[in-house]
């Protein structure tokens, strides 16, 4: 969401004249986007911060903001504290920047941290920044109501939020059109998209729950909602040759609709984030996550029903407040039945004004935290390495994103499954689409040699008039 954000940001300044820097030692403007979700994330961006006084000192006029989530949590200490510190904006607030930063050059410091319910930053045209040329990112709602209990997203991005489904579809048909291969939907949990519409006719591809497609025709007295099963078949059925991702998704809100349209779609990538937190049903309920361990596996039965080979990641958090060794073995447990081919694993961290921080005790000890963590992490890496040493030999579709870090004679792309696959470089160039067949897999991915590269239709032959 970060990355996705720096880039409506950059869009912002541009229109007033802004242009990057390659360096903070000649910029006249730094800002730092900031991430609250666990307390190593808001100590590295207080480093961040002190860092800025060597570039300040050498340069007076420098201009020093920070942005995103940790700048509505901490605005005070910010600009009280952290002297470097000229201007505090929070993330529904950046299109303000330009009258703040106006503010900062008249020798005031500056703040917007201020929520809202509507924006969703719709028709701000984005900047990609650090872009392969490849893949890219579209955000489809902001905000989140779940109120887990370990999470602050709520109070740093506020209320969930909508954007308009047109203008997802045009950003994505113009991403076609300036050659990217690949997107990604973001919201903090799409499956909660929801959008009414009003106006012309949308054509909605693979929208029930068997897959079919059908036609929204808004109705004046009752007025159609387009969710997120609906904005997926629209998006893949307007870019037919864009590959489509999306994250993340909630247990709780996961639909068989969601699924159907992914499983008739071939140009929807068979990958679902499904963070599960904790194998215990005693623990997902002091979590507030809305679901026990039987609804999830439920879930994760749904999905292979309808897509047999979808690979599936998940987030788990250990040591949460009251985490008993049962508890633990539980999640151990659920590891090893549902066989994850990639997972995000962390210890718990409390963070200020969450219901856990208010309600209960972070009584863990952080040495059993950290074996939990350890065990966790063995599991899932030797299942991961198990799900891909299974591809040994199975000829994949692969989307070259560019040069390996390891070896300049190889390059990397990615499955559709989200896997990481090592190629010989030979004449490939990111953005071309190889079929490759696979030698062999470790836990993180994949190793083979290229047979065929696969053409890509233009773009003006994908793109319905309506949306050139």
């Amino acid at each position: 969401m970060n990355a996705s954000d720096s880039e409506v940001v950059v869009g912002i300044l541009a229109q007033e004249g802004y242009a990057l820097s390659t360096t903070p030692e000649g910029a006249d403007l730094v800002l730092l986007n900031t991430c609250s979700i666990r307390e190593k994330a808001e100590y590295t961006v207080l480093q961040r911060i002190n860092e800025m006084k060597h570039y300040k000192h050498a340069n007076p006029d420098l201009k020093v903001g920070v942005l995103g989530c940790m700048a509505e949590r901490m605005r005070g200490e910010l600009l009280e504290k952290k002297k470097v510190v000229d201007l505090v904006v929070g993330p529904d607030a950046y299109r303000s920047l330009p009258s703040l930063l106006h503010d900062v050059e008249g020798g005031q410091k500056a703040v917007n941290v201020l929520l809202s319910r509507e924006e969703t930053y719709g028709e701000v045209v984005p900047v990609r920044l650090n872009s392969n040329g490849v893949t890219a990112f579209v955000t489809i709602m902001r905000g989140c109501d779940n109120m887990c209990a370990f999470c602050v997203v709520p109070f740093t991005r506020g209320r969930e939020r909508s954007r308009d489904a047109q203008s997802i579809v045009r950003e994505c048909a113009q991403l076609v059109r300036d050659g990217y291969k690949e997107v990604t939907l973001l919201g903090q949990n799409v499956d909660s998209y929801k959008f009414t519409v009003a106006g012309p006719e949308l054509h909605v591809a693979g929208s029930s729950t068997d897959g079919a497609t059908r036609n929204v025709q808004p109705v004046t007295d009752q007025p159609t909602i387009i969710d997120f099963a609906d904005l997926l078949g629209l998006v893949a059925s307007s870019c037919p040759t864009l590959r489509i991702r999306y994250s993340t998704s909630h247990p709780k809100d996961m639909t068989d609709k969601v699924l159907a349209v992914m499983a008739v779609h071939p140009n929807i990538c068979k990958y679902i984030h499904l963070p599960v937190q904790s194998g215990s049903s005693a623990v997902l309920q002091r979590m507030n996550r809305g679901y026990d361990r039987a609804w999830y596996l439920q879930r994760i039965a749904a999905i292979r029903h309808y897509m047999p080979d979808c690979a599936i990641s998940t987030d788990i958090i250990t040591g949460f407040c009251g985490e008993t060794e049962e508890d633990h073995q539980a999640t151990l447990s659920l590891l090893e039945e549902v066989r994850y081919d990639m997972a995000f694993m962390f210890k718990y961290s409390e963070r200020p004004k969450t219901l856990a921080a208010r309600k209960y005790t972070d009584d863990v000890p952080e040495e059993v935290k950290a074996r939990r963590l350890q065990e966790i992490i063995a599991v899932v890496n030797r299942t991961s390495r198990e799900q891909n040493g299974r591809m040994a030999g199975r000829v994949q579709e692969v989307l070259i994103e560019g040069t390996s870090k390891r070896s300049t004679d190889h390059v990397y792309g990615r499955t559709d499954r989200y896997t990481t696959v090592i190629l010989p470089k030979g004449d490939l160039e990111p953005g071309d689409l190889v079929r490759a067949r696979v030698h062999s897999g470790t836990a993180s991915s994949l190793q083979g040699e290229v047979l065929a590269r696969i053409p890509f239709p233009g773009a003006a032959e994908t793109i319905p008039e309506r949306l050139r």
